[in-house]
């Protein structure tokens, strides 16, 4: 598991006075400025946050040092992290998405299936991006208790029981029709 977790992501610049544009990845939005300092993904900046105001899409936002629009636009990009004991604790059915990335990912019969490359949220509800073993393709699992019973961090891995076909060939890999 990763020291840092990362809470939130610079859009661009806000204004001309060296504001940015904040996206939170909390669950209480306004959380990312409580969590400081913030560091860049290498670790070698580190900023202290200040929500000015919400905006459509997120915060605008103070960040130390960043004085200029041209200053905060360079920055556009950049992911936030928090030292993850800055974060709360957990209850036992919640995780970080960091925390998810890497682990193996089994069938409940125990076959190995792939490893979850990515955990992504659209709105509705996480989905674990899972690269499929021994296939180039991915495929996405809904996160819910029902498809996912099992999340174990410290053996590395997730149970999961896919709804039937998801984890069957690609269209590329049948046979063609008629």
């Amino acid at each position: 598991m990763s020291d840092r977790i990362c809470v939130g992501a610079i859009a661009g610049s806000f204004g001309v006075r060296g504001e940015v544009r904040i996206k939170s990845f909390c669950t209480e939005p306004t959380a990312v400025a409580d969590y400081g300092p913030l560091s860049t993904e290498d670790g070698k900046t580190e900023y202290t946050l200040t929500i000015v105001r919400p905006v459509k899409g997120g915060f605008a936002a103070r960040l130390s040092g960043v004085k200029s629009k041209e200053a905060a636009d360079a920055l556009k990009g950049t992911r936030l992290y928090a030292p993850r004991t800055a974060l709360p604790s957990l209850p036992d059915d919640e995780f970080y998405h960091t925390d998810l990335m890497g682990l193996e990912v089994f069938d409940t019969g125990g076959e190995a299936l792939g490893k979850v490359h990515a955990v992504h949220n659209h709105g509705a509800s996480d989905l674990l991006e899972v690269r499929m073993k021994g296939k180039s393709g991915t495929v996405l699992v809904p996160f819910t208790q029902a498809v996912v019973p099992t999340v174990d961090l410290a053996a590395g891995r997730i149970i999961i029981d896919p709804p039937e076909g998801l984890f069957s060939e690609s269209d590329e890999e049948k046979p063609p029709k008629g």
